[in-house]
């Protein structure tokens, strides 16, 4: 391809009028994408009805700005858009017929392009101006840009002056460029997202699973935006994303993202796209804390893959009772599930990697973006083996290795509380739930997230506290399984052999209007482990609780027990209730003494070998 030596550029330019003049018909236009979309070459090329301008293919990954590809610009004597991501402002040409899409990985585009599978004829590249070495810069895309120019015959730059000059394989000489106009457009601006008080739960629950050290893959959305107060906290986060927003700024400014523990580009926050605002923009100028790459390798899954710790995190539109998932048709991903499917198969095979999906349980119209079956719903994840965790404004559901009907119920528990009672009889209806499944509707509304919280004991084990939930079934029968005899006679005073799903549904399924169940949990998040039970059941004639404890053989004498009989004093007196009861074996005395430690008036009565014990809030 002839190339231009000269390196007085600006003699250079011309109109973007004249640089249309060398396309010709039957041509293939490659556009830059998405943010470094080159606005004043698209504008000029869709307003133009030069005869030279006619049947020509435009290829894009996606399109954002001010510069929209509707049917109305698509003239089917005109252009033809093939593209990788039907959403954005290409989804509603796709029914039209005048769309060709091409699914694809993204991490497979660029070698896409480099094998001629897609032949570029022209490309249509924003640059910044050149150094005083005549080095421009690609700016905030970096993407498939550098192979679509290797490729074309004719490669025009629009260089804007308001693009910010950033690092990594961004570098192109100005003689690369065949023909350069003026950009007579700032880089189009995306202003923050607003955040919903429900998104700002969802992400407060997502937060709740991501650890020290985890290395990031963010999105453009108000749930990435929503995270930023709850993650500030944490320590030597990394970002190794598709996308770089105001949001991943603002976590680098606070210190939370170090980038320390990611090998190579230690130090440094990988991306290939930045949208965001101006602020955002004048920040990225210049600053070596952000290394821009291709997308064969931001998305490659086997180096995702060696980045310990990494986190596929996405925005969803919907999701169904079996994990499977549906995204927004604009806003969340950039090419489609087939980004995602990198992400995800890089976070599964990335040590201690996770994929969390997170989403409100209603949209803004009241619907419930919990599904029985996302059946034929657009934009499909179609792998619902690959989700881990999916987060709502009522909590995570933890999915992986859980069986469907697992899966079912702990999704169930995160949906609106409306919407569960429908759900339930749609799952059981389908055999997806047992048919004799109990659900206690009025107590949907009543599950305290409130008393979640965490605590060190002895020897520094940590442990997790929360509400038990019905979808604690398995877990509980296991922990079940796990006791001595010994210890089952202390808790039922009787010897139970056996505990069958009715009789533990019974147990899990707890209507909050009259008991309390608290768990205790080890593990990290998502692979946990329950190891501690206490309960109270209050008599609505004394107006007292009724308490049971479990806790598993290998945790006890750690404090465990004194600190859940604290955790269950504290409830009940919020609910009013005067005191606890709790019949007591006179030989387990350890439980005893957890009893007298409470510091509240007791009284202690001993019948047939059983100490019946009653403590008083009020005296």
């Amino acid at each position: 391809m002839q190339r231009s030596k000269k390196f007085d550029w600006k003699k250079n330019l011309i109109s973007p009028e004249e640089a249309l003049t060398k396309i010709r018909p039957g041509m293939t236009v490659f556009i830059g994408t998405g943010p470094a979309a080159p606005l004043t070459l698209m504008k000029t090329l869709l307003e133009s009805d030069g005869q030279n301008v006619r049947d020509i293919e435009l290829v894009q990954l996606a399109i954002q700005g001010n510069v929209i590809l509707s049917v109305k610009d698509l003239h089917i004597q005109n252009y033809r858009l093939k593209t990788f991501f039907s959403g954005f402002v290409s989804s509603k040409t796709i029914k039209s017929g005048l769309v060709d899409l091409i699914p694809a990985y993204s991490s497979e585009i660029p070698e896409l392009i480099n094998k001629g599978k897609i032949p570029i004829d022209v490309a249509f590249i924003q640059i910044t101006p050149p150094d005083s070495a005549g080095y421009c810069s690609l700016g905030v895309a970096v993407d498939v840009a550098r192979e679509a120019m290797d490729k074309a015959t004719i490669v025009v730059g629009e260089i804007n002056k308001g693009m910010p000059f950033t690092y990594g394989d961004t570098f192109v000489s100005i003689k690369d460029f065949d023909l350069l106009v003026n950009s007579t457009q700032e880089p189009f601006p995306h202003e923050p997202p607003q955040v919903s008080e429900q998104m700002k739960k969802v992400a407060e629950n997502v937060a709740s699973v991501i650890k020290d050290g985890d290395c990031l893959c963010f999105s453009n959305g108000s749930l990435f935006e929503a995270l930023v107060p709850h993650l500030q906290d944490k320590k030597e986060l990394g970002i190794h994303s598709l996308y770089f927003t105001d949001a991943m700024a603002k976590l680098v400014k606070s210190g939370a993202v170090t980038n320390s523990r990611k090998t190579p580009f230690r130090g440094k926050s990988l991306t290939s796209y930045a949208i965001g605002s101006k602020k955002l923009m004048n920040w990225l100028h210049r600053n070596p804390l952000v290394e821009f790459q291709g997308t064969d390798f931001v998305c490659n899954p086997i180096f995702i893959g060696k980045i310990p710790q990494f986190v596929a995190l996405y925005q969803a539109e919907k999701v169904d009772l079996s994990g499977g998932v549906s995204f927004p048709l604009t806003g969340s991903v950039i090419t489609g599930p087939g980004e995602v499917v990198d992400f995800f198969q890089g976070a599964e095979a990335s040590e201690e990697g996770c994929t969390i999906i997170g989403l409100t349980s209603r949209n803004l119209k009241g619907d419930s973006n919990i599904l029985f079956s996302l059946m034929d719903y657009p934009n499909q994840l179609r792998l619902r083996e690959s989700v881990y965790m999916i987060a709502t404004e009522y909590g995570v559901a933890n999915l992986k290795w859980k069986t469907l009907r697992e899966r079912a119920q702990a999704v169930i528990e995160i949906a609106h509380p409306d919407d569960r009672q429908s759900l339930v009889e749609q799952a059981k209806e389908k055999n997806l739930l047992y048919a004799d499944q109990i659900f206690i509707s009025h107590s949907a509304h009543l599950y305290p997230t409130h008393i979640a919280c965490n605590a060190i004991f002895k020897n520094k084990i940590p442990i997790r506290f929360r509400a038990i939930k019905p979808s604690d079934e398995e877990q509980m029968r296991r922990f079940f399984y796990r006791f001595s005899d010994e210890a089952k006679f202390y808790r039922f005073f009787y010897s139970v052999k056996t505990m069958a799903h009715d009789k533990m549904q019974e147990y899990v399924n707890v209507d909050y209007s009259k008991e309390m169940s608290i768990v205790g949990l080890t593990g990290k998040p998502g692979d946990e482990t329950i190891v501690a039970e206490a309960r109270f059941v209050r008599d609505d004639r004394s107006y007292y609780g009724e308490v049971a404890f479990l806790i598993d053989d290998s945790f006890q004498g750690l404090g465990i027990g004194t600190y859940m009989l604290n955790l269950l004093i504290q409830i009940a007196k919020e609910q009013g209730i005067m005191g606890l009861t709790a019949e007591i074996l006179s030989d387990n005395l350890p439980m005893k003494k957890v009893f007298e430690k409470a510091n509240f008036p007791m009284e202690a009565q001993l019948e047939n070998g059983v100490y019946c014990l009653t403590m008083h809030f009020n005296e």
